[in-house]
């Protein structure tokens, strides 16, 4: 090893004796940059991320490592130098290893000094260093491969610019084995083994975090069978005019036997998918316990069954292998209750008939274009989960996301496929369950608790439902065993104790069927489990088939077995009829209801019959827009039962249409947040971290006005990072940005909420300020950069907040807004105008009225009312380029907590957002570009200053070999 290492230290400083290492070096540097800056954008891209560093890594270490090493051998060979070391008593693998280290060193050095570029990203914005660590050992790996090649091919030519050129060509064709460009012309089976033995395809995986044994033996076998060869291509020269004996013969057989070696153990290793480790924060790329929790509830065989197509756009195919290996591990941590299955259905044709006309699955055409001509592939991208008779496809839509760097670069990468195969499984297992066992994932005993008046104090309808809730009592202890008990007390009962004890715990107090109906009575229903009391209420139709399904839905809450039911309440949209001049009105939310939709019910409800749907297990209001005194109602007494009421209010109305426009709108709620505590301002926060939105201005050319839309920072759309979320509360899990567009600052009552658990989750910067003005339209003439003029009190502003605990009932000690008033009852008590038939009678009303609250009420509020509607969503991802979901993860988050459900959570939480750099002018960019050409400049500094040290080693070095030469003569 001493002799190794003592020729790599002379190869080594032969290189910085030379020009040869510090051109090496700034090229390397120079080109890196470039590209980083400039041909990938980075700023533009607006990510914290240094994968544009190693994207054309694999394509320049080909031409660095074959200018470096195409001199090694071939300089040797042409001073006549090469026959004196084959003579000498050092052995050729000695001086191949003493070369190889001597250019992998410099490749390091070269490397090392790119250092400060991760180093003032990280400054930008939250970087996940497991993929910059990959990156770096991916190059030094690839660099080692291409070294390997070098040395072999310059070891077979005089010539170093024929072995530039052998080298160059050697290594591209490793490089192109793997790329898009051929795997296009391959189908599924034949593009995966050519990407496995692509060095550009082996190189992507591991810089995306992920440290696969099977990626580095790659490397390692291609610079071993390399290395190999050209230590037999020095022996064999030194033995080259002798005749062929038993040496030579050992020396073919053992060169053979490693080459063949490394060739099968990579085939080998090729067929083990664990032999991973995944390096990036969270672990986004591995299965997570929570995955493995859901696949512990499987009492039946799972399937999930890919379909893909052998001829597919080539932008989905390297996506192919990374699903296979995810579903393997899915397999494996089934424990046998996982079946995998990857298919080409038009090879099954039976199979491709069951997923059309069963499953819906049918292929998707994608428009491909050539150097000679455009084409339409019709293909499968999709995923098919089924548990029993439950099933839930997943198509190419679900499971990517599209990031644009510009018209015609586009970069298409897998979202979150965990999140999105479990929440498949956990939706179909739950489907499953729910037609089945209701008590299976009930793991702790319920009672159900009935507080009633006697049957002569009951209106006659409620007399005839206790009968039908005693049945369905009786049903429900048989099925669930020692998992469900009943009892039925008379409040009135031991002198009005139990009355006093439910209405101070529960809040509950006697009903009335009318306002003139002196008659009161006492008719409530709980589910009480630990802790935990779920209230169940009296359906509306007092049949005996929504009672049933008002108790189930109770006890599902208790289960983790059932899918949730939300009650989504949104503003009315009026599309626009341009033909009748009439422009639309209200944004739309058809985005947030179609992700909620993939994990939960959704239940569209307007509130206005004063009760929220008896199955509600959440109530979301969004944009609330003068609400009545029936729909507060139906809020306030959701949140009695012990309910989540999560809100996004505020109190502007924006209109986007030529020009921006706000005028404040009373949502309607004013008073019955105060009531609870908290308080909207009719301000809007501004704040120079803000995030870019396109303002339409208007300029004029010749008397004409021209109306465009500019990319411009706007204050009013605050950008909100983790150092401003509560990442304790869960409620902000994965979220590594978010924009809140004309938000209102929120104040909180701390004496009314001093017995209440307040979160606060989502705040501005220190430096924002609020304004109460509705023009929001940037003058950059009057105001400079920020368009607005600066506010004097700036601090911090609260934008999202969450309560927690006992609240008492707005409506306390006044009559439901359900009863009929005297002047509509005496209205209904008319007699028919004549020669009209008379109405039938309508069913008796039975009113409830909670006064209080249980401890698990919450209410969630957000002070803007659009940050999630569909036109903000599509400016942000507009402006982002690619799928911008923040606000509505931020729902999914809220409504997960709310319901407890911390699995799906947990792995949103690990999935892998972009994470936006922090606003910074264009000031501050160049700042930043500048800085990482001076400390490249710095690193060139001292590679000159060990350009001298080296240089001086030489000639010692030279100079003693001449004196002992001159010694021995």
């Amino acid at each position: 090893m001493k002799t190794i290492f003592r020729i790599a230290k002379k190869e080594f400083d032969a290189f910085f004796s030379s020009p040869i290492a510090i051109i090496f070096i700034g090229v390397f540097l120079a080109v890196t940059l470039f590209i980083f800056f400039w041909v990938e954008t980075f700023f533009a891209g607006n990510i914290t991320e240094v994968r544009p560093l190693f994207k054309w890594m694999p394509i320049l270490l080909i031409f660095l490592t074959a200018a470096v090493t195409m001199r090694l051998w071939a300089e040797e060979r042409r001073a006549g130098t090469l026959e004196f070391l084959l003579t000498s008593p050092v052995s050729p693998w000695a001086l191949v290893f003493g070369k190889f280290l001597a250019c992998l060193g410099l490749v390091a050095i070269s490397l090392l000094l790119t250092l400060p570029l991760p180093l003032t990203v990280s400054l930008m914005g939250p970087l996940d260093w497991g993929p910059v660590l990959g990156g770096y050992l991916a190059t030094l790996f690839l660099a080692a491969a291409y070294i390997a090649v070098g040395l072999y091919v310059s070891g077979k030519s005089e010539n170093q610019i024929v072995s530039l050129i052998a080298t160059v060509l050697v290594c591209s064709f490793f490089y192109l084995l793997g790329s898009e460009t051929l795997i296009a012309f391959f189908g599924n089976k034949g593009s995966e083994l050519l990407q496995l033995l692509g060095s550009g395809s082996r190189f992507n995986s591991i810089t995306r975090g992920v440290i696969d044994l099977r990626d580095l033996y790659y490397y390692l076998s291609i610079t071993g069978i390399f290395l190999c060869l050209n230590i037999y291509g020095l022996e064999k020269m030194r033995w080259a005019d002798n005749p062929t004996n038993t040496h030579h013969r050992r020396w073919q057989l053992a060169s053979g036997l490693v080459i063949a070696n490394f060739l099968v153990a990579n085939f080998w290793l090729a067929g083990i998918p664990v032999l991973r480790t995944d390096i990036t924060h969270g672990n986004i790329y591995s299965i997570s316990l929570a995955t493995r929790s859901y696949l512990g509830q499987l009492k039946e065989p799972l399937l999930i069954r890919g379909y893909f197509s052998a001829q597919t756009h080539p932008l989905l195919a390297p996506l192919v292998p990374r699903v296979r290996d995810l579903l393997q591990e899915y397999a494996v941590a089934g424990g046998g209750k996982v079946r995998v299955e990857f298919i080409d259905p038009l090879e099954h044709p039976e199979l491709e008939q069951e997923a059309g006309q069963k499953f819906g699955i049918r292929p998707v055409p994608f428009q491909t274009a050539s150097k000679y001509q455009a084409a339409v592939t019709n293909s499968y991208f999709d995923l098919l989960v089924q548990y029993g008779d439950q099933f839930e496809v997943l198509g190419f839509r679900d499971l990517i996301e599209i990031k644009a760097a510009g018209e015609e670069d586009i970069d298409v990468d897998l979202r979150n496929p965990e999140y999105d195969i479990t929440r498949a499984i956990k939706k179909v297992l739950y489907s499953y369950q729910g037609g089945g066992d209701l008590f299976a994932g009930i793991g702790k005993p319920v009672q159900f608790s009935g507080y009633m008046s006697p049957d002569q104090k009951l209106p006659e309808e409620l007399v005839s439902l206790k009968g039908e809730l005693l049945a369905i009592l009786a049903d429900m202890e048989k099925e669930g065993g020692k998992l469900f008990t009943t009892r039925l007390v008379d409040p009135d009962a031991e002198g009005g104790a139990i009355a006093a004890k439910i209405s101070k715990e529960y809040g509950f107090r006697p009903m009335a069927a009318s306002l003139f109906d002196q008659r009161s009575f006492w008719y409530y229903m709980t589910l009480v489990s630990g802790e935990r009391v779920v209230e169940v209420p009296v359906p509306e139709d007092l049949t005996k088939e929504s009672l049933k399904r008002a108790i189930e839905a109770g006890l599902k809450r208790f289960s983790a077995g059932f899918g949730k039911t939300i009650a989504l309440h949104t503003p009315k949209v009026m599309p626009p009829m341009p033909q009748y001049g009439m422009p639309g009105s209200g944004m739309p939310f058809e985005i947030l209801k179609e992700v909620l939709g993939k994990e939960h019910r959704i239940t569209p409800t307007d509130l206005a019959g004063g009760q929220a749907p008896d199955d509600a297990d959440l109530l979301v209001v969004v944009a609330p827009e003068a609400v009545s005194e029936k729909q507060l109602f139906a809020m306030d007494q959701f949140l009695m039962r012990g309910g989540t009421v999560m809100i996004a209010a505020s109190p502007f109305a924006i209109a986007l249409d030529r020009e921006l426009a706000v005028e404040k709108k009373a949502s309607g709620l004013e008073e019955w947040l105060a009531f609870n505590g908290i308080k909207i301002n009719e301000e809007m926060v501004l704040d120079p971290q803000n995030s870019a939105f396109p303002v339409p201005v208007q300029r004029q050319v010749g008397g004409f006005t021209v109306q465009e839309a500019r990319l411009v920072n706007y204050p009013y759309f605050v950008d909100i990072r983790p150092d401003a979320m509560n990442l304790e509360s869960g409620l902000t899990v994965g979220l590594n940005q978010l924009t809140m567009n004309w938000a209102a600052p929120i104040t909180v009552d701390a004496e009314k909420n001093k017995e209440r658990k307040v979160v606060r989750l989502l705040e501005s910067s220190e430096k924002s300020w609020v304004s109460a003005e509705t023009k929001v339209q940037p003058n950059f003439k009057a105001h400079g950069e920020l368009g607005f003029a600066v506010g004097e009190n700036q601090g911090k502003r609260l934008l999202g907040l969450a309560l927690e605990g006992q609240f008492s009932s707005y409506f306390s000690g006044r009559p439901s807004p359900l009863l009929t008033p005297p002047a509509e009852q005496a209205k209904d008590a008319q007699p028919p105008a004549q020669g009209k038939p008379a109405e039938e009678k309508k069913g008796q009303v039975i009113t409830r009225q909670l006064d209080r609250s249980p401890e698990s009420a919450r209410i969630i509020l957000f002070s803007s009312s659009t940050f999630f509607s569909d036109t903000v969503l599509s400016i942000g991802s507009s402006v982002t380029r690619t799928s911008y979901l923040a606000p509505v993860q931020l729902i999914a988050n809220s409504i997960d907590w709310s319901l407890e459900d911390r699995g799906l959570l947990a792995i949103r939480g690990r999935s892998h957002f972009s994470r936006p750099l922090v606003p910074m002018t264009r000031d501050m960019q160049l700042f930043f570009e500048y800085l990482n050409y001076g400390l490249a400049f710095i690193g060139l500094a001292l590679v000159a200053i060990m350009r001298k040290q080296a240089a001086k080693r030489t000639v010692k070095r030279h100079v003693a070999l001449l004196q002992q030469n001159m010694g021995r003569m």
